[in-house]
């Protein structure tokens, strides 16, 4: 499939889906891992045969700023240690684009690099923002890339009430890396990628 898709009802959808995920109940997570930065559960995913992933921790920043670091733009690639390169390869509207990235291979090169093309959206969330993407099969693969695909996908950010410049960040992720792996190894590597990711931002948005 070479044809973008139209944006808006691509972008309501994700949203909602984004929410769906955000009143899932805590006893159908399960804890896979936790750090002194993150809390990362698991459960069954709908999309597909692995799992729904959920992380969560408090971040000692203002919620746009924290959001301007994850979505796509000049930020990611500075300092998120998975990704390789990035590529906004249309924008429909200054919170709407599709993009094109690649990652690192992982856990010694068991997870060779991937190579995604996602819809990403961007859009207000009670007190703070949503950041949200969905993968498209767009486009040719890069040459010694696997295509991963990435389900509905998205991070919740949102100001502590007592604390307004500290703020609750919550990231709902469900990959499908694609390419013969075995499923415990994908497992490892998600739930370490997650909780990387929060310390790696918060050293990010001390600089």
């Amino acid at each position: 499939m070479d044809l973008l898709p139209n944006s808006a009802p691509l972008a309501t959808k994700l949203r909602n889906t984004l929410i769906q995920y955000h009143s899932i109940g805590d006893n159908e997570w399960r804890v896979v891992k936790k750090t002194k930065d993150a809390t990362v559960w698991r459960k069954p995913s709908e999309e597909f045969s692995g799992y729904l992933y959920k992380a969560q921790g408090v971040v000692e920043d203002v919620t746009n700023r924290i959001v301007d670091h994850i979505r796509p733009g000049p930020y990611r690639l500075d300092w998120d240690s998975l990704m390789t390169t990035m590529d906004i390869i249309e924008t429909f509207e200054e919170n709407c684009c599709v993009m094109r990235y690649t990652t690192a291979g992982q856990l010694w090169n068991i997870i060779a690099p991937r190579e995604f093309v996602d819809f990403s959206y961007t859009t207000s969330y009670e007190d703070g923002l949503l950041t949200c993407g969905i993968s498209l099969d767009y486009g040719e693969v890069r040459p010694n890339c696997v295509r991963g695909f990435n389900h509905p996908c998205g991070w919740f950010c949102v100001p502590l009430k007592d604390y307004p410049s500290h703020s609750l960040l919550t990231g709902y992720i469900q990959t499908e890396l694609r390419g013969m792996l075995p499923q415990s190894a994908v497992d490892t590597a998600m739930s370490s990628t997650l909780a990387s990711f929060y310390s790696d931002l918060k050293k990010a948005l001390k600089t």
